[in-house]
């Protein structure tokens, strides 16, 4: 028989010593993973689903306010409105503003969208906004992350299928679990020269996303002018972009409005015209509008808000409703403040003086709800959640009711 081995008391020592070593590794590993360093407080309770209003109401009274400069507009995640500031997301009751849930990281928030009954949380490294994590709307817990290429100031655009994160440099898209379903441009992490471009090196001035389809104005070197380009957002291949079709505008200073599987409808600002094309690149209308020079943006500036099949484009000057089917304009409203939502079955419009009540087929102002900003007279970006209105003023969230 083989004798037992004997145990020295160095070998036991050396066990021993081992044994700390990984408990100290671990800890520190722990002590500096992003586990460590994230807070999630959900809700006891996820929050029951909130039914829309079914008319709008004589008067709207401030319910309550928070400062969210991490939204640049109102973000409703299925029953909750979500806030955001420093490296802090707080889903919200909207008609109380109590907070239900709560999530939080050692490093700061870049931007928050919503998609899915979700708020999508983009969080800020050192080089890039990479951290993403989407959390339920109604619970506040946490469903699929990844770590993207999304640039600074990127904005998140939701056609409801997918989303898409805007940059200057490179634009990508995710499908609900979070898995990248196209990228184009060159990101700061490239793995392939030139990323299967037509046209490596171009700037992205303004981003726009609907039906399955991304519309950019493009700033090409070599290229006089800007154009205009519609691709795919769920190509093949992640890495293969696939245009739809590209074309120079024969002008600067453009801004893509709305986009559909059939159309992009285009500002061309020096000359005060809507242009639309079809996906042979061959221009179907042209129509004047008033607008107003763009504010200074650190991304990609996002035109056009879409909701409930509806097209809202805010001119600077105007809203402007556009047909859904050819991107033409319907109607519009005069001197607004913002592209306005469909609350209680009609348009409501942000004014200066309040919010306007319009017929959603044709524009027709009915009346004005007063409302007092306290001095406010910026752009406002409106949203809804049952019988409460929100208003983006700035870095402000504010709900009315």
């Amino acid at each position: 028989m083989v004798r037992p081995e004997r145990r020295r008391k160095a070998d036991v020592a050396a066990v021993v010593l081992i044994a700390l070593a990984v408990v100290v590794a671990s800890v520190v590993v722990w002590a500096g993973s992003d586990a460590r360093a994230t807070i999630s407080e959900p809700a006891a309770h996820p929050a029951p689903d909130v039914p829309p209003t079914t008319s709008v109401p004589a008067a709207l009274h401030e319910m309550w306010r928070a400062r969210s400069p991490a939204t640049p507009v109102p973000v409703v995640a299925g029953p909750a409105v979500v806030t955001g500031a420093g490296n802090e997301v707080l889903g919200r009751d909207p008609v109380t503003g109590q907070v239900r849930w709560r999530y939080a990281r050692d490093i700061p928030l870049c931007t928050i969208g919503t998609a899915w009954d979700r708020a999508l949380a983009v969080f800020r490294k050192e080089h890039n906004c990479s951290e993403i994590t989407s959390l339920r709307g109604d619970s506040g817990l946490r469903g699929p992350q990844r770590n993207a290429d999304a640039e600074f100031g990127t904005r998140l655009l939701s056609d409801g299928t997918y989303v898409t994160a805007t940059g200057r440099e490179a634009v990508e898209s995710w499908r609900s679990d979070l898995v990248r379903t196209q990228q184009f441009g060159i990101p700061p992490a490239l793995k392939n020269p030139g990323n299967n471009l037509k046209r490596p090196g171009c700037e992205y001035l303004s981003v726009a996303a609907s039906d399955e389809r991304v519309g950019l104005v493009e700033q090409c070197p070599r290229e006089q002018g800007e154009r205009i380009t519609l691709i795919k957002t769920r190509p093949e291949d992640d890495e293969k972009p696939e245009e739809i079709f590209s074309t120079g505008l024969g002008s600067t200073g453009a801004t893509v409005v709305a986009v559909s599987k059939k159309r992009a409808a285009v500002l061309t600002a020096d000359r005060s015209e809507l242009v639309v094309f079809d996906n042979s690149a061959a221009v179907v209308g042209t129509f004047p509008v008033r607008a107003a020079a763009p504010a200074g943006d650190a991304n990609a500036r996002v035109a056009a808000t879409s909701k409930d099949g509806l097209v809202h484009w805010h001119t600077g000057v105007d809203t402007v409703a556009l047909d859904p089917a050819n991107l033409t304009p319907v109607w519009t409203a005069p001197d607004t403040l913002g592209p306005g939502t469909i609350f209680g079955e009609r348009m409501i419009v942000p004014v200066p003086e309040g919010l306007a009540v319009l017929d959603p087929k044709t524009g027709a102002r009915e009346r004005v709800i007063p409302v007092d900003r306290q001095g406010y007279s910026g752009p406002v970006q409106l949203d809804s959640v049952g019988d409460v209105l929100v208003e983006q003023r700035g870095t402000e969230l504010v709900a009315l009711r």
